[in-house]
Formats: structure tokens, C-alpha cells, sequence
């Protein structure tokens, strides 16, 4: 997993770079290749912003929360990229079970009684 932090009118943090680590390896499930994350930590007036963009299997994600609480902005736009990945997951394996035709439909035969 490929994360760059980057810190903006913010103090570098060890403990919010492991915490959004921390988070960013729960959302490694939901993709087969290894995740690359860009995160931006920023302070503007009294609210504290956290933007994420994520790429994974070919796909971006991405969020952005602001709060004025860092850690909270963490959780929260980690949970709008979660969603979007469950989303994503969903939508391609429902996609998948819609081409199933099963062998009946294949084969031509139909199922009861005399049609002839």
C-alpha cells in the first residue's frame, strides 16, 4: 500500500498518519491490487479538513470532510470512501449475475408439457 501525507497550515502528526493508515487498511478488502492513497490534512479558520483520493483496481475514489475535530473529518470521510467502495463492489457482482442464462436457456430446451 502507496500513501503520501501531506500537511497543510498543520503540525506533521505521527498519530494521525497511523490512524489514517490504520483506516486506509480496512478499505484494502474490497479491492484485489494494492491500494495508493493520497491524504490532505488541512486547518482553515476553526474547522479541520481531511481530503482522501484513493485508486485501486483500475478505479478513483475519493472524499473530502471538513469538522472541527481532525480525527472525527478522518472517520467521517473514511466512511464516505467505504461506502463508495461497497457501492462499487456491489454494482459489479450484481452485474455479473445478470449474464447468467443457466444451461436451459442455452440449450433451447423449455421446460413442460407438449408445445408441438
Amino acid at each position: 500500500m502507496e500513501v503520501s501525507f501531506t500537511f497543510r497550515n498543520v503540525e506533521s502528526s505521527e498519530a494521525m498518519k497511523n490512524y489514517a493508515k490504520e483506516k486506509l487498511t480496512r478499505l484494502q478488502k474490497y479491492v484485489r491490487s494494492p491500494l495508493h492513497a493520497d491524504v490532505i490534512f488541512s486547518h482553515e479558520r476553526h474547522l479541520h479538513r481531511v481530503e482522501i483520493a484513493v485508486g485501486g483496481d483500475g478505479h478513483r475514489y475519493g472524499g473530502t470532510h471538513e469538522s472541527g475535530d481532525m480525527y472525527a473529518s478522518i472517520d467521517l470521510v473514511f466512511d464516505k470512501i467505504d461506502r463508495q467502495l461497497r457501492d462499487a463492489k456491489d454494482s459489479a457482482a450484481t452485474d455479473r449475475r445478470k449474464g447468467t442464462g443457466g444451461v436451459t436457456q442455452l440449450s433451447g430446451k423449455h421446460g413442460g408439457g407438449n408445445e408441438y
